[in-house]
């Protein structure tokens, strides 16, 4: 919020050659720059940024969210679906670090997607493939699963590396799915579509490629198709994988 201070000051009448003629030049100087009115010297607007707990608290949310009590329950927060300061400060901490935009501490159906598909992930602990949705008789092959947003590598049955969370395509620009290959690997890959850096590219379907970024792989909406991950899982793909290798894409990403 910007506020002034207004001193008082009243001008004064000068004529051409006395003493007070600098001090009107510079009075006129400061009239043209905002800071000086009729009524007298006004401070300069000092500009009030509202930093850590004040402005977080002063962007907060008193509304209570369809999904409140489920993400007071994810935050560890007392759960007793009111929406508190506490509560607030907790949810615009995670928004924040998600980039999960309004930033206002709602518990909204986009934040709590997102922890839903977190606690997906962490329930799919070292054996990702229960279901067997994932072929087993390929040898090696990289396993995306858009519904919880993992993917793996798999030797036959045996868990190879993963599961890690992965970011793929937004609604409208979905990761395809179905059995692939990768055709094609590129270090350094860089994007002449979206001009943007594309580290450990491999590609497996068309423009659509494991590669790294440095975003949260929970940023909403996600990729342009692409699968997101984080550079030590990307680099380690890139170690693991060759061209040729099979990788299985399945599911539906929430939200589209």
């Amino acid at each position: 919020m910007d506020s002034t201070d207004a001193s008082g000051t009243t001008a004064t009448r000068s004529t051409p050659g006395s003493t007070a003629a600098p001090a009107a030049r510079r009075r006129s100087r400061l009239r043209r720059a905002g800071v000086l009115t009729a009524a007298g010297l006004v401070a300069a607007p000092a500009l009030v940024l509202a930093t850590g707990t004040a402005a977080e608290a002063a962007s907060c949310t008193t509304s209570r969210g369809p999904y409140q009590k489920q993400v007071e329950k994810f935050l560890g927060r007392p759960i007793d679906g009111k929406q508190s300061t506490a509560d607030c400060a907790a949810t615009q901490k995670f928004q924040r670090t998600h980039g999960i935009t309004p930033t206002i501490g709602y518990a909204g159906p986009l934040t709590w997607r997102t922890m839903n598909t977190m606690l997906a992930q962490k329930a799919a602990g070292k054996n990702p493939n229960k279901a067997k949705k994932c072929p087993t008789n390929k040898g090696r092959i990289a396993c995306v699963d858009l519904t919880r947003q993992l993917s793996w590598i798999q030797d036959g049955a045996k868990l190879v590396y993963g599961p890690v969370p992965v970011r793929t395509g937004r609604d409208g620009a979905e990761t395809r799915t179905g059995a692939k290959k990768i055709y094609w690997r590129h270090l350094e890959h860089w994007s002449t579509l979206y001009h943007v850096s594309m580290p450990y590219s491999q590609f497996f379907d068309g423009g659509q490629a494991f590669h790294s970024v440095t975003k949260s792989m929970w940023n909403p909406p996600g990729s342009a198709g692409c699968v997101n991950m984080r550079p030590a899982d990307a680099k380690a793909y890139w170690k693991l994988l060759r061209n040729g290798d099979d990788v299985h894409v399945y599911g539906r990403k929430p939200g589209t």
